[in-house]
């Protein structure tokens, strides 16, 4: 019997006790398989990398074209009050009165719309007793557009457009008076003065003849847009031309853009990718907008220039407002 037990006892053992057999990937086999996922996946990298660059691409078209149209919608509401908007003939009669535009100061922007405009400025003096008897009242302003470029590094290696203004103060209908004749925190921006329409001459003449005030200017110019294209005429001969809407009996369009004969040795003066039409006598305006949305991928300064192959890189839009404002010239 113990026999038969320790015999038993033996085979379970030899049973459970048996090695388990562990298999494995050859070196083959694991070559291969890297192969096919190479030859997988590869592609499909390739896939996903071109749908980023192409919605990386569309994306700055989109935002390109937003923003053109934001600032043109800008400057048209800023046009809207235009009393007076200066032609070709006028910004040269009084670009040296302007901020940055003496010989020995900055050469990397030219002003390409100036005009002036009648603001509202709200609730500018109380009248009598108690919060709420406050008036309203208007002011004469100057405001000019600039087109930019220059190596900041703030901004793209495309051009921008600026906006700079000064304006009149609020004269104080009380006894008390500060700075001069205005109310105390409505005094007149620094260098401001008003134009004179008496005396003899056309109102052309008359606003061609407008001086600065003797203080220096303080107010800075407030950048209203970048990404503008940089294209300069003489690199690329092709670019889209400066050109105006035909005149009519009661239109008489005046071009004015950077390429004017005082900017020509600037290198903003030969951009045509902010310019305006202007018709002085109906105080009306064209404004045309050109975009750069390479400047927003492309990294290389030498390959942002406009070409037919990539116009679609460069959003244009173009607006025509006409001043309410109105001169009693008599």
């Amino acid at each position: 019997m113990m026999r038969t037990l320790k015999f038993l006892l033996s085979k379970q053992m030899q049973r459970s006790q048996g090695v388990e057999q562990v298999g494995g990937f050859t070196m083959i086999e694991l070559l291969i398989a890297m192969i096919l996922a190479f030859l997988v996946i590869t592609p499909l990298m390739g896939f996903m990398i071109n749908i980023m660059n192409t919605d990386r691409q569309e994306q700055a078209k989109a935002n390109s074209e937003q923003e053109i149209q934001a600032a043109l919608d800008y400057i048209s509401r800023d046009l809207q009050q235009a009393i007076y908007i200066y032609d070709d003939a006028g910004i040269e009669a009084i670009k040296d009165k302007l901020p940055d535009r003496a010989p020995t100061t900055k050469t990397d922007r030219v002003p390409v719309l100036v005009f002036w405009k009648r603001e509202l400025v709200s609730k500018a003096f109380t009248i009598g007793s108690g919060t709420n008897n406050t008036n309203d009242t208007f002011v004469y302003s100057l405001v000019a557009y600039y087109l930019i470029k220059d190596t900041s590094s703030t901004w793209s290696n495309a051009a921008r457009i600026a906006r700079w203004q000064i304006r009149d103060g609020v004269a104080d209908p009380s006894s008390t008076q500060t700075c001069g004749k205005y109310l105390a925190g409505q005094c007149p921006s620094p260098g401001f003065a008003p134009f004179k329409l008496d005396g003899v001459g056309t109102l052309a003449e008359k606003m061609n003849a407008w001086t600065k005030a003797t203080a220096t200017y303080t107010a800075d110019s407030i950048v209203l847009v970048d990404f503008i294209d940089q294209t300069k005429t003489d690199d690329v001969p092709a670019a889209p031309a400066v050109t105006c809407p035909p005149n009519s009996a009661s239109i008489t369009w005046s071009k004015v853009s950077p390429n004017t004969a005082s900017f020509n040795t600037r290198a903003t003066g030969k951009m045509t990718s902010f310019y305006a039409c202007v018709d002085r006598v109906n105080t009306t305006a064209q404004v045309f907008l050109r975009g750069n949305a390479l400047a927003r991928i492309e990294n290389d300064s030498t390959k942002l220039n406009y070409t037919e192959s990539k116009k679609t890189y460069f959003p244009t839009a173009s607006v025509r407002v006409q001043g309410r404002g109105y001169l009693y010239t008599k």
